[in-house]
């Protein structure tokens, strides 16, 4: 498959060096995620995609990080592409991707409020927590009309997010995660604060990092801010850009969301 972004429509050189918020985070994140079971869950979304759209080929993963989701997929011969916008997440991706020995997989870069492509998918995705970070009304309208728009008819888009009654009930609190290999270790804190009235966390994370050989130490801050979703939001949202809600349950577990769940997933469907 050949996706080249369509002439003027992703702003590369605007957004270059506009958003730092992965820039140091990136050179660490596959050490700090080492432990999640990429594997599994790409079996899980590959079997929601089959389940409300049988027959998919192609997906198109927006936000896809690092790439491992997608090549996980590309695995189980699905033509896979991947957007991101993070530079140093991009280089990491596209160098898998020239490892890749299995289905077909490319990225490109691009922010999935505005990318468009010369292609269309039977499936899109947005997954660990994507959307979430789509903080204004603005923002999550442009990322599924992005969606919506490289859909072929009948087409899925898959993704998961914060789920607002268990964000409400349980509350954010402060953790704490250690992770090391051969050559790194990791100490990250996140410290969570609550904004009720607009929907959003702020994440402050704190992130030391200790070369092993030299024991030089450094230090990492950033802010994530995410958003949390209502079932009522994601449908207004979804019907606004051409879709319609088919499907809702807890990320991975398959069990009805509610106020325990933080990670509800859902399936959206091209009217």
């Amino acid at each position: 498959m050949s996706v080249i972004p369509s002439s003027g429509s992703a702003k590369t050189g605007e957004h270059q060096n506009s958003d730092p918020l992965f820039e140091k985070y990136a050179r660490y994140y596959n050490l700090l995620y080492c432990d999640k079971d990429y594997a599994a869950e790409a079996n899980y979304v590959a079997r929601l995609i089959r389940r409300f759209h049988p027959g998919v080929e192609s997906i198109l993963e927006l936000g896809s990080g690092t790439g491992i989701h997608a090549s996980h997929l590309a695995e189980m011969r699905f033509s896979v592409h991947g957007i991101e916008r993070s530079p140093e997440m991009l280089a990491r991706s596209q160098a898998l991707a020239e490892r890749n020995e299995s289905g077909p997989l490319s990225f490109s870069y691009g922010d999935i409020r505005e990318i468009r492509l010369n292609s269309r998918f039977d499936a899109a995705i947005a997954l660990f927590h994507v959307i979430s970070y789509q903080r204004s009304n603005e923002d999550v309208t442009a990322a599924f009309t992005t969606a919506r728009h490289h859909l072929n008819p009948g087409g899925v888009f898959v993704f998961d997010v914060w789920y607002g009654p268990a964000v409400l009930t349980e509350r954010p609190t402060v953790r704490v995660k250690r992770m090391s290999d051969d050559f790194t270790e990791i100490v990250r804190i996140a410290e969570p604060v609550l904004h009720p009235n607009d929907n959003l966390v702020d994440v402050n994370y704190q992130i030391y990092v200790r070369d092993i050989a030299t024991n030089e130490l450094s230090e990492i801050k950033e802010t994530h801010v995410m958003r949390y979703f209502f079932w009522p939001e994601i449908t207004l949202f979804a019907t606004q850009a051409g879709f319609r809600c088919i499907h809702s349950e807890e990320w991975l577990s398959g069990r009805t969301i509610g106020c325990d769940t933080w990670g509800a997933c859902f399936v959206l469907q091209v009217s």
